[in-house]
Formats: structure tokens, C-alpha cells, sequence
């Protein structure tokens, strides 16, 4: 994979696409209704900055059935990803993040059940 730093910093300089990248860091996959519930923003909203991570090659993303799943892409030069861990700890209490995790943590009905069963 060839992910340039320009690349990657400008997908970090969008707030959404950032908030995005760092849960999933955390979280390793997560369903687009779970990123939506976190961050508090439309679906249309989250899957276009996902789309414009997955063509950057920052994420990956698979079907199963209706729903959604993206995750960190396997082939993240580790520069990219130790960045992301970085970013991922330096900003760990801080808000907005600490409030997304929150918010996915307190989410009811996460994968497997309504939501995205």
C-alpha cells in the first residue's frame, strides 16, 4: 500500500473524518450506525467521510446483509498507524473524543441486535 503523509494528514484534518479514524483505532470495526450514534451525525454525513477514507486507503470496509463495517485498512503503512496511536492516546480524555467513546459505549442496541442485525 502506498498511503502518502499528505494523504493522511489531510483525512485528520477534517474533525468527522478524524473522530471516525480514532474510534475505530480503538474499537478495531465498527457499523456505520454505531459511528453515527457516537458522534452524533447523520448517516449520509458519516458514510461520505468513510467513503472518502476508504478511497484514500485509510479504511476497509465490508457487507453483512443491509449494514456496513469498516475498520483500520490491513495494509496501514505502520508509520500511519502509529500516528493514529499517538493521536489516539494524546487525546484520550479530551473532548469530543472522550464523548464519543462514551456515547458508543452507552449505545443501546449495538450490532448483533435492531440496530444492525
Amino acid at each position: 500500500m502506498s498511503l502518502s503523509t499528505e494523504a493522511l494528514f489531510r483525512a485528520l484534518a477534517d474533525p468527522t473524518r478524524l473522530r471516525c479514524l480514532l474510534l475505530l483505532h480503538r474499537e478495531g470495526e465498527l457499523c456505520v450506525c454505531e459511528l453515527t450514534h457516537a458522534l452524533g451525525e447523520s448517516q449520509p454525513k458519516i458514510s461520505r467521510h468513510l467513503a472518502q477514507l476508504r478511497e484514500a486507503g485509510i479504511v476497509t470496509d465490508r457487507r453483512q446483509g443491509l449494514w456496513v463495517y469498516y475498520r483500520l485498512h490491513p495494509e496501514l503503512p505502520a508509520w500511519a498507524r502509529e500516528v493514529l496511536r499517538i493521536t489516539t492516546d494524546g487525546v484520550a480524555g479530551q473532548a469530543p473524543y472522550a464523548t464519543d467513546r462514551q456515547a458508543l459505549a452507552d449505545m443501546p442496541n449495538r450490532p448483533g441486535a435492531a440496530c444492525c442485525a
